[in-house]
């Protein structure tokens, strides 16, 4: 039997190489899967100083008849499908690593947004949601009267 000499350091880094494939294969994506699955467009929502909300949603390689919106009871909802390029075969890829597929996003808006008014405009794989809020969400001033004492 032969004797071998523990190396705490060769150890450790076989173990963090066997954890880092176990949590790749739980939470990574094989690449074949990469055309099947879903994603999910990243979006910025702000306030701009015109007294409107603004969404932004990266939709990059999408046509615009691709790209479906609505708003109902105070809900926006974003669908879509991203397909992957007809022109290139499976076969002559050798990598893909953009995501593809169909995504649906839904956010609460306030109620004081006036759906009737919302626009939407698509430029440079960027969709422009504007949603004006209602007259009666504007602030007032009020001009406070002194009374005499």
């Amino acid at each position: 039997m032969t004797i071998v000499r523990w190396d705490s350091v060769r150890d450790m880094g076989a173990r963090e190489e066997q954890l880092g494939r176990m949590l790749a294969s739980f939470y990574g994506r094989p690449q074949e899967d990469l055309t099947r699955g879903a994603w999910v467009p990243a979006v910025d929502i702000y306030s701009n100083g015109q007294h409107e909300l603004v969404l932004k949603a990266e939709l990059p390689d999408m046509k615009e008849e691709q790209i479906e919106l609505t708003v109902e009871d105070n809900t926006l909802t974003l669908r879509g499908e991203k397909k992957l390029d007809t022109e290139v075969t499976e076969e002559q890829f050798h990598r893909i690593e953009r995501s593809y597929g169909s995504f649906a996003r839904t956010f609460a808006l306030p109620p004081t947004v006036d759906a009737g008014k919302v626009s939407a405009e698509y430029k440079a794989g960027v969709l422009t949601v504007r949603l004006p809020l209602r007259e009666e969400a504007k602030p007032k001033q009020i001009k406070v009267a002194v009374a005499a004492a």
